[in-house]
């Protein structure tokens, strides 16, 4: 399945627009990583855990969302764009949500 933020691919036709697909996913942060990063807030630095977490929960939400896809007979997605945030008590669950425009491209390039 091909994945890009771009709204066309290069040297692809596509003959089908399937409609928008989507994934998401919430991943709660322990303890720890919550301690460290308040570290790194006030020392400065780069969270390491928490970048794991969002890498992580980026890359569930694109299989999620290529699964969702490929029951609609479809062979890319175009337009993915991404969407990060915090919920939950504290701000203690990290949301990372994808979504894109699955389409069926010619079968000479897939």
């Amino acid at each position: 399945m091909i994945v890009t933020t771009t709204n066309n691919i290069a040297n692809a036709r596509i003959v089908e627009y399937l409609g928008i697909v989507s994934g998401e996913v919430i991943i709660g942060t322990n303890v720890f990583a919550d301690f460290f990063a308040k570290i790194r807030d006030f020392i400065g630095g780069r969270s390491g855990s928490y970048e794991n977490v969002v890498k992580e929960g980026k890359e569930d939400a694109i299989e999620e969302m290529c699964k969702r896809a490929e029951s609609l007979g479809a062979n890319a997605i175009i337009g993915v764009n991404f969407d990060f945030g915090t919920i939950g008590a504290k701000n203690s669950m990290i949301m990372v949500a994808c979504n894109g425009t699955a389409v069926k491209m010619a079968e000479d390039y897939a």
